[in-house]
C-alpha cells in the first residue's frame, strides 16, 4: 500500500469538470482533497489562470502506477502536449509517493519526489490546507511544507487564491464543487 500526493491543474475548457473527474477517479483511494485554487500560470507562456487542487491518496499502486493513472486522466481530458508549461485541459502530477518511507526515483519517466514541487506555491499551499504537518523530501533533507512555503517569494504565495473550499476533513465527503 502506498500513499501518494497528486497535484492537478486545468486552464482550458470546463476546468471544474476536469478537476472533478480526477477526484471521482480516485474516490475509492482518496484520503483528502484540497479546495480549488486559482493561480497564475507558471513558466512564462501567455495563458489563462489555472485552477489547481492537491490530493492525498492511498492505494495498491507503486510510483509508476500512480503515474499511469495521471496520464490516463490527462488522456481522458484530451490533454495535448504542444507547448511546455502551456495551456492544458488537465495536468496531473505525482508529487510524492510514500511506501514505508519516501520513494525516491531519478527515472526519466518519473522523478520522485517531483523535482519542482518544493518551489511551487500552487502545489504546497493546497497541500498545507489538507495536511498542515506534511513533509517533503528534498535534496537538502526532509522539510515541512510550511517551511517550504515560507521560503517562497511572498507575492508568489499570495497569488494562490482559494476559489472553492475543501470538504470537512475526516468526513469522507467530497467538496461541493465536485460534480
Amino acid at each position: 500500500m502506498s500513499r501518494a500526493v497528486l497535484s492537478a491543474g486545468s486552464n482550458m475548457g470546463d476546468t471544474v469538470a476536469h478537476l472533478s473527474a480526477v477526484v471521482r477517479a480516485v474516490a475509492d483511494e482518496l484520503i483528502a482533497v484540497s479546495g480549488m485554487y486559482a493561480t497564475a500560470p507558471w513558466g512564462g507562456v501567455e495563458q489563462a489562470d489555472f485552477h489547481n487542487i492537491t490530493l492525498i491518496t492511498e492505494g495498491l499502486r507503486d510510483g509508476m502506477g500512480w503515474l499511469r493513472l495521471c496520464r490516463d486522466l490527462e488522456c481522458a481530458a484530451d490533454r495535448v502536449r504542444d507547448v511546455r508549461w502551456g495551456p492544458r485541459t488537465l495536468d496531473v502530477d505525482v508529487i510524492s509517493v510514500d511506501d514505508d518511507g519516501p520513494v525516491l526515483s531519478d527515472d526519466p519517466e518519473l522523478t520522485l519526489p517531483h523535482p519542482r514541487a518544493a518551489r511551487r506555491a500552487f502545489v504546497l499551499v493546497p497541500w498545507r490546507e489538507i495536511e498542515p504537518d506534511a513533509r517533503l523530501w528534498t535534496p537538502a533533507g526532509t522539510r515541512s511544507i510550511a517551511e517550504l512555503i515560507a521560503a517562497l517569494p511572498a507575492d508568489e504565495v499570495a497569488q494562490v487564491r482559494q476559489i472553492a473550499p475543501c470538504s470537512d476533513a475526516g468526513t469522507g465527503a467530497l467538496p461541493e464543487w465536485v460534480r
